[in-house]
C-alpha cells in the first residue's frame, strides 16, 4: 500500500518525460504540475517544467519553481537551468550572475560553464566566453565537448589559427567524432586551406554520410579548388531528393570565388535540378 503513491509518482514522471522529449511540451508542463503537487520537492518534475515552460516560451514563468528549488536543495542542474532561464527571460544579468556562482562549485559542474559561456557569448562578450571554456578544460582536460566549444567560440572570435589548433586536438583525442571533422573543416575552410577542409569533410562524411550540409560545404571547397564541374556535380546531388536543400546549394554557388550567381531563385533552381550527362564524385 505504502508504495503505490510512490509508484504513480514515478509512472507520472515518466509520462511527463516522455511528452517533453516529444516536444509537446503543453503536455509536460501539465504533468509535471502534477507530480509537484504529489511531491513539491521532487527535482525531476521542477526540471521537466522548466525546460516544458522554456519550449512553450514562458521563461519567466519557470523562474518562480526553480528558485525555490535552488533554494531548497544543493543541485547544480537545477541552478544552470534557472540561469539559462533568466537569460531568456530578459534578466541576463542576474542569469550570468547565477552562472558564475554554479561554475565556482567545486567539484566542477561542467555544464555551467558551457551555459556560461554560451550567453556570455551572446552577449558579445566572446573573449570572456573562452576564457570559461578554457578554464573548463583546465578542470576536465579529457572531455573533448569542452574542445569543441571551445573550437567554436575561436571561430565566433573569428581566431582561426586558435580554432584549428583546438579542434585539432579534439580530433586526435576522438577520431571518430563527425562533429568535430566538421568544425575543423570548416575552420579549415575559412583560413582558404580548401583542399585540406576537402579531405577533412571527406572524414566526416565518411562517419555521416547523411550529412547534407557537410556535402555542400564540401562541394564549396571543390569550387574553391577550380574543380567547378566536380563541386556543381556535387551540389546537383545533394539537392536530388532533397528540396529544402536547393537554398543551401544555391548560397554556395553564389558565395564561391568560383561560382555562379542567379538573379532569379527559379534560374537557380533550374540549373541544380537540370539532369547530369555525367555524374562526378567529390
Amino acid at each position: 500500500m505504502s508504495g503505490k503513491p510512490n509508484s504513480a509518482l514515478a509512472q507520472l514522471l515518466q509520462q511527463a518525460f516522455l511528452a517533453l522529449r516529444a516536444r509537446q511540451f503543453d503536455t509536460a508542463s501539465r504533468l509535471a504540475n502534477e507530480a509537484l503537487k504529489a511531491n513539491r520537492n521532487d527535482r525531476n518534475a521542477v526540471l521537466i517544467l522548466g525546460h516544458a515552460l522554456l519550449g512553450q516560451q514562458r521563461a519567466d514563468q519557470a523562474i518562480a519553481p526553480l528558485e525555490k528549488a535552488a533554494r531548497r536543495a544543493n543541485d547544480p542542474e537545477i541552478e544552470t537551468l534557472l540561469g539559462h532561464v533568466l537569460c531568456h527571460a530578459r534578466r541576463s544579468s542576474d542569469g550570468i550572475a547565477q552562472l558564475r556562482r554554479t561554475a565556482a562549485r567545486r567539484p566542477p559542474y561542467l555544464p555551467a560553464f558551457q551555459e556560461l559561456a554560451g550567453q556570455l557569448a551572446n552577449g558579445g562578450d566572446t573573449g570572456e566566453a573562452i576564457e570559461t571554456m578554457a578554464q573548463a578544460i583546465t578542470l576536465a582536460p579529457g572531455l573533448t565537448d569542452l574542445q569543441l566549444d571551445l573550437g567554436r567560440l575561436h571561430l565566433r572570435n573569428n581566431d582561426r589559427r586558435s580554432a584549428r589548433a583546438v579542434l585539432a586536438a579534439a580530433r586526435a583525442a576522438a577520431p571518430g567524432r563527425a562533429d568535430i571533422l566538421a568544425e575543423l573543416a570548416g575552420a579549415e575552410f575559412l583560413d582558404g586551406a580548401y583542399a585540406q577542409a576537402a579531405e577533412t569533410y571527406r572524414h566526416a562524411l565518411a562517419l555521416r554520410p547523411d550529412d547534407a550540409p557537410s556535402r555542400a560545404n564540401l562541394a564549396m571547397c571543390l569550387l574553391e579548388m577550380g574543380e567547378r564541374d566536380r563541386g556543381e556535380a556535387a551540389l546537383r546531388a545533394i539537392v536530388r531528393g532533397r528540396p529544402h536543400m536547393l537554398g543551401r546549394a544555391a548560397f554556395a554557388l553564389a558565395t564561391s570565388s568560383r561560382g555562379r550567381f542567379f538573379f532569379r531563385p527559379s534560374a537557380a533552381a533550374r540549373f541544380l535540378e537540370r539532369d547530369q550527362e555525367r555524374s562526378a564524385t567529390p
